[in-house]
C-alpha cells in the first residue's frame, strides 16, 4: 500500500477529470463528484459508487437532488504499490463512475476494459 496524501489524492481525481474530452464533461449534468477516505461498511473494497438517475433514464419530469460520484480514497491506496498505479487507478475508476452517469452499465464497461 502506498500512502498518498488526501491533497494529493483530490489533485489525482482533478487530474482524471481533465483527460475527459471536453464535449463529454460538458455533457454532465446535475452530479457532484468528491472523494471520500472509505466505502460504506457494506462495499468495503468499492473503489467508486455512483447514485443517481442516469442521464438515458432521466425524462421531463425529472428533478432532484445532484448525482453523486464518489471516489474511495483508502481502498485505491490499498490496491497500488506506486504512485502511477494510484494515478492509473484513480482514471480508470473516475472512468467508470462517470460511464455509470451516462448511464453505461458494468457489464458494458468491462467489455470497455474499465471493469
Amino acid at each position: 500500500m502506498i500512502d498518498v496524501s488526501p491533497a494529493d489524492f483530490e489533485r489525482m481525481v482533478t487530474a482524471a477529470l481533465d483527460q475527459i474530452p471536453l464535449e463529454l464533461i460538458t455533457m454532465i449534468d446535475n452530479c457532484v463528484i468528491l472523494v471520500e477516505e472509505d466505502p460504506p461498511e457494506d462495499l468495503p473494497h468499492t473503489l467508486g459508487l455512483y447514485s443517481g438517475t442516469p442521464l438515458t433514464e432521466r425524462d421531463t419530469t425529472y428533478s432532484g437532488l445532484p448525482d453523486q460520484i464518489l471516489i474511495f480514497r483508502r481502498p485505491i491506496l490499498a490496491m497500488c504499490q506506486s504512485e502511477a498505479e494510484v494515478v492509473e487507478e484513480v482514471r480508470i475508476t473516475v472512468v467508470h463512475e462517470i460511464a455509470h452517469h451516462f448511464g453505461i452499465d458494468d457489464d458494458r464497461l468491462h467489455e470497455l476494459g474499465y471493469g
